[in-house]
């Protein structure tokens, strides 16, 4: 049994604030062991729960976030920016039985600690086939086409509410409970990884393969939070704009619809001025 972890920061125990995800402050150096604790919790369930192999994708901003020398040495890490299927890169090979969300978070325009999609701000909604979509939704589809089940979510109490909409079965962690997007009750470290633990040890029984599932063609929407922003995103082909501040685009699959949405954020993210937006 393999297992796949695509781990996320801003629903990492602790974080509540952007200096915490922003690499190379000294908030983000104090919630790199943290995060680094979950994803460990989350690595020795899987193994104790039956798994062979845990390979962990860093999936937070520059890829490069957790602590490779404290994580649990029979787990491997790929890490670093650039990847065909960025957050859950790995699961395309045929050789993963489940993947596990760590410290992920809602989406943009929703409630939860740190909302977002992909851009830390200027998207205020994203939407398949008429779905709000976290970045949970996005890549639980994605990898639904590599008959690869989603065996278990962490991240704020909101969250794991998320998660019961794309991935019903798997089992969840609330490691802290969401107040406003800056702000959060949190469990210690302590207890959020024996947490994680347990629920990674039965996660483990849910990672059994099925066929992938091919339900495309997708329509994806993205509304921004100003006009000249859903301009620029039709600079990719086939993103038409729909609306003042907002663009859609129909992609066959999920795996096409994931990489026209790194496309565009990419794109939108350039054309973002430093004062106004």
């Amino acid at each position: 049994m393999k297992i796949l972890i695509s781990a996320d920061m801003e629903g990492a125990t602790g974080v509540t604030w952007p200096a915490d995800v922003l690499p190379g402050t000294p908030q983000w150096e104090r919630c790199r062991p943290m995060f680094t604790s979950d994803v460990n919790a989350a690595v020795t369930g899987f193994l104790e729960g039956g798994a062979d192999e845990v390979l962990i994708n860093e999936a937070h901003w520059t890829m490069r976030n957790l602590l490779l020398e404290r994580l649990d040495d029979r787990a491997q890490m790929l890490t670093g920016r650039h990847k065909s299927l960025s957050m859950v890169e790995g699961v395309q090979h045929g050789d993963v039985d489940g993947i596990a969300f760590v410290g992920y978070h809602t989406g943009a325009g929703a409630e939860g600690v740190l909302a977002h999609t992909y851009l830390a701000n200027s998207l205020t909604g994203v939407w398949v086939d008429g779905t709000r979509a976290s970045e949970g939704l996005l890549n639980a589809l994605v990898v639904a086409e590599y008959g690869v089940p989603v065996v278990l979510v962490t991240g704020d109490d909101r969250t794991c509410e998320d998660a019961k909409g794309y991935a019903p079965q798997a089992r969840t962690v609330a490691v802290k409970d969401y107040v406003s997007r800056y702000a959060a009750v949190c469990r210690t470290p302590a207890r959020t990884a024996r947490d994680i633990h347990a629920a990674a040890r039965e996660a483990a029984e849910l990672a059994v393969r099925h066929e992938p599932v091919t339900a495309g063609p997708h329509e994806v929407a993205l509304e921004f939070d100003a006009e000249h922003l859903a301009g620029a995103a039709t600079v990719v082909p086939g993103v038409e704009q729909t609306g003042e501040r907002r663009v859609a685009y129909t992609a066959p699959t999920m795996y096409e619809g994931i990489r026209c949405f790194k496309a565009v954020t990419t794109v939108v993210s350039s054309a973002v001025e430093k004062q106004y937006g």
